[in-house]
Protein backbone atom coordinates (compact mmCIF):
# COMPACT_ATOMS: atom_id res chain seq x y z
CA UNK A 1 0.00 0.00 0.00
CA UNK A 2 1.31 3.42 -0.92
CA UNK A 3 1.84 5.83 1.96
CA UNK A 4 0.06 9.16 1.62
CA UNK A 5 2.22 12.22 1.95
CA UNK A 6 0.73 14.51 4.55
CA UNK A 7 -2.26 14.27 6.80
CA UNK A 8 -5.82 14.27 5.48
CA UNK A 9 -6.10 17.90 6.58
CA UNK A 10 -2.94 18.79 4.64
CA UNK A 11 -4.18 16.92 1.58
CA UNK A 12 -7.58 18.65 1.80
CA UNK A 13 -5.78 22.00 1.56
CA UNK A 14 -3.94 21.05 -1.62
CA UNK A 15 -4.99 22.87 -4.83
CA UNK A 16 -7.25 20.72 -7.01
CA UNK A 17 -6.06 22.41 -10.20
CA UNK A 18 -2.46 21.37 -9.52
CA UNK A 19 -3.31 17.73 -8.84
CA UNK A 20 -5.77 17.36 -11.71
CA UNK A 21 -3.10 18.78 -14.03
CA UNK A 22 -0.44 16.41 -12.70
CA UNK A 23 -2.85 13.47 -12.99
CA UNK A 24 -3.83 14.43 -16.55
CA UNK A 25 -0.23 14.67 -17.72
CA UNK A 26 0.79 11.43 -16.00
CA UNK A 27 -2.15 9.43 -17.37
CA UNK A 28 -1.82 10.80 -20.92
CA UNK A 29 1.95 10.18 -20.90
CA UNK A 30 1.40 6.63 -19.67
CA UNK A 31 -1.27 5.87 -22.28
CA UNK A 32 0.83 7.33 -25.10
CA UNK A 33 3.93 5.42 -24.01
CA UNK A 34 2.02 2.10 -23.91
CA UNK A 35 0.51 2.79 -27.34
CA UNK A 36 3.93 3.70 -28.76
CA UNK A 37 5.27 0.38 -27.48
CA UNK A 38 2.47 -1.28 -29.45
CA UNK A 39 3.38 0.61 -32.64
CA UNK A 40 0.76 3.35 -32.85
CA UNK A 41 0.01 6.78 -31.46
CA UNK A 42 -3.04 8.03 -29.61
CA UNK A 43 -3.89 10.50 -32.43
CA UNK A 44 -3.69 7.65 -34.98
CA UNK A 45 -6.13 5.63 -32.90
CA UNK A 46 -8.43 8.66 -32.62
CA UNK A 47 -8.34 9.14 -36.40
CA UNK A 48 -9.40 5.54 -36.94
CA UNK A 49 -12.11 5.83 -34.29
CA UNK A 50 -13.50 9.07 -35.72
CA UNK A 51 -13.66 7.59 -39.22
CA UNK A 52 -15.17 4.23 -38.28
CA UNK A 53 -18.94 3.82 -38.50
CA UNK A 54 -18.45 1.10 -35.87
CA UNK A 55 -17.03 3.57 -33.36
CA UNK A 56 -17.25 7.37 -32.99
CA UNK A 57 -18.25 8.33 -36.54
CA UNK A 58 -22.01 8.86 -36.72
CA UNK A 59 -22.21 7.84 -40.37
CA UNK A 60 -18.86 6.37 -41.47
CA UNK A 61 -18.40 9.16 -44.01
CA UNK A 62 -15.00 10.53 -44.87
CA UNK A 63 -13.74 13.65 -43.17
CA UNK A 64 -11.15 16.30 -43.91
CA UNK A 65 -8.30 17.09 -41.52
CA UNK A 66 -10.03 20.34 -40.40
CA UNK A 67 -13.24 18.39 -39.81
CA UNK A 68 -11.36 15.81 -37.76
CA UNK A 69 -9.62 18.54 -35.78
CA UNK A 70 -13.00 20.03 -34.97
CA UNK A 71 -14.44 16.64 -34.02
CA UNK A 72 -11.48 16.02 -31.69
CA UNK A 73 -11.26 19.56 -30.32
CA UNK A 74 -12.11 18.55 -26.75
CA UNK A 75 -9.31 16.01 -26.43
CA UNK A 76 -6.64 16.67 -29.06
CA UNK A 77 -3.42 18.09 -27.66
CA UNK A 78 -1.65 21.14 -29.12
CA UNK A 79 1.34 19.04 -30.20
CA UNK A 80 -0.83 16.55 -32.13
CA UNK A 81 -0.34 16.91 -35.89
CA UNK A 82 -3.31 15.13 -37.45
CA UNK A 83 -1.99 15.63 -40.99
CA UNK A 84 1.31 13.89 -40.15
CA UNK A 85 -0.52 11.14 -38.25
CA UNK A 86 -2.94 10.64 -41.16
CA UNK A 87 0.01 10.42 -43.56
CA UNK A 88 1.37 7.47 -41.54
CA UNK A 89 -2.02 5.76 -41.69
CA UNK A 90 -2.25 6.41 -45.43
CA UNK A 91 1.16 4.75 -45.88
CA UNK A 92 0.00 1.75 -43.85
CA UNK A 93 -3.13 1.49 -46.00
CA UNK A 94 -5.38 2.07 -42.99
CA UNK A 95 -6.82 5.24 -44.51
CA UNK A 96 -7.51 6.38 -48.05
CA UNK A 97 -7.83 9.93 -49.37
CA UNK A 98 -10.41 11.00 -51.93
CA UNK A 99 -10.13 13.81 -54.49
CA UNK A 100 -12.01 16.19 -52.16
CA UNK A 101 -9.42 15.75 -49.40
CA UNK A 102 -11.54 13.50 -47.20
CA UNK A 103 -9.97 10.64 -45.31
CA UNK A 104 -11.76 7.31 -45.21
CA UNK A 105 -11.01 4.29 -43.06
CA UNK A 106 -10.15 1.22 -45.13
CA UNK A 107 -11.01 -2.39 -44.37
CA UNK A 108 -7.48 -2.95 -43.07
CA UNK A 109 -7.82 0.26 -41.05
CA UNK A 110 -10.98 -1.07 -39.44
CA UNK A 111 -9.21 -4.33 -38.64
CA UNK A 112 -6.35 -2.33 -37.12
CA UNK A 113 -8.78 -0.20 -35.07
CA UNK A 114 -10.39 -3.32 -33.64
CA UNK A 115 -6.96 -4.79 -32.87
CA UNK A 116 -5.71 -1.59 -31.26
CA UNK A 117 -8.88 -1.31 -29.18
CA UNK A 118 -8.12 -4.72 -27.65
CA UNK A 119 -5.24 -3.12 -25.74
CA UNK A 120 -7.45 -0.56 -23.97
CA UNK A 121 -8.55 -2.85 -21.10
CA UNK A 122 -4.97 -3.73 -20.13
CA UNK A 123 -3.94 -0.07 -20.23
CA UNK A 124 -6.99 0.90 -18.15
CA UNK A 125 -6.31 -1.91 -15.66
CA UNK A 126 -2.77 -0.65 -15.11
CA UNK A 127 -4.00 2.92 -14.54
CA UNK A 128 -6.69 1.71 -12.11
CA UNK A 129 -4.42 -0.72 -10.24
CA UNK A 130 -5.02 -0.47 -6.49
CA UNK A 131 -8.13 1.71 -6.93
CA UNK A 132 -11.46 0.07 -6.32
CA UNK A 133 -14.41 1.09 -8.48
CA UNK A 134 -16.23 2.79 -5.59
CA UNK A 135 -13.25 5.08 -4.91
CA UNK A 136 -12.91 5.81 -8.61
CA UNK A 137 -16.59 6.72 -8.89
CA UNK A 138 -16.30 8.95 -5.82
CA UNK A 139 -13.27 10.72 -7.32
CA UNK A 140 -15.15 11.35 -10.57
CA UNK A 141 -18.21 12.64 -8.73
CA UNK A 142 -16.00 15.04 -6.77
CA UNK A 143 -14.33 16.28 -9.97
CA UNK A 144 -17.71 16.70 -11.66
CA UNK A 145 -19.00 18.75 -8.73
CA UNK A 146 -15.88 20.94 -8.86
CA UNK A 147 -16.55 21.47 -12.56
CA UNK A 148 -20.15 22.50 -11.84
CA UNK A 149 -19.02 24.70 -8.92
CA UNK A 150 -16.73 26.62 -11.26
CA UNK A 151 -19.31 27.13 -14.00
CA UNK A 152 -18.18 24.28 -16.22
CA UNK A 153 -20.40 21.77 -17.95
CA UNK A 154 -20.44 18.09 -17.11
CA UNK A 155 -21.61 16.11 -20.11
Amino acid sequence: MTTQHGSDAELAAQPAAYWTGVAYEAVISFIRARQAELGFTQPQFWLLRNLSENDISPDGRGMTIPGLQEAMSTYIRPEDDLKAEADVLLERGWLSLDVEGRLWITESGEEARVGLKRHAPEIRARIHEGIDDADYVTALKVLQQMIRNTGGTVS
